[in-house]
């Protein structure tokens, strides 16, 4: 039997979160939790090369951890 996927579009950020953080995989729930983002917040501009990824991985982790 195949699991139905939450409505991540209904899930309270907080808990969008927790998924996302639990499933890092599920590109579908990083999108909806990434198009609720502070359309101030701060921007990143990280060069196209392995390390500048690398960096950019970084910055997400220490985000979705609540580090930032």
């Amino acid at each position: 039997m195949i699991a139905k996927k939450p409505d991540f579009e209904k899930m309270p950020r907080a808990e969008l979160r927790a998924y996302v953080l639990a499933h890092r995989d599920d590109i579908e729930a990083l999108r909806v939790l990434m198009s609720r983002r502070n359309k101030n917040a701060q921007r990143y501009k990280f060069p196209d090369t392995k390390e500048g990824w690398q960096q950019m991985e970084e910055v997400f982790r220490r985000k979705l951890e609540g580090m930032e």
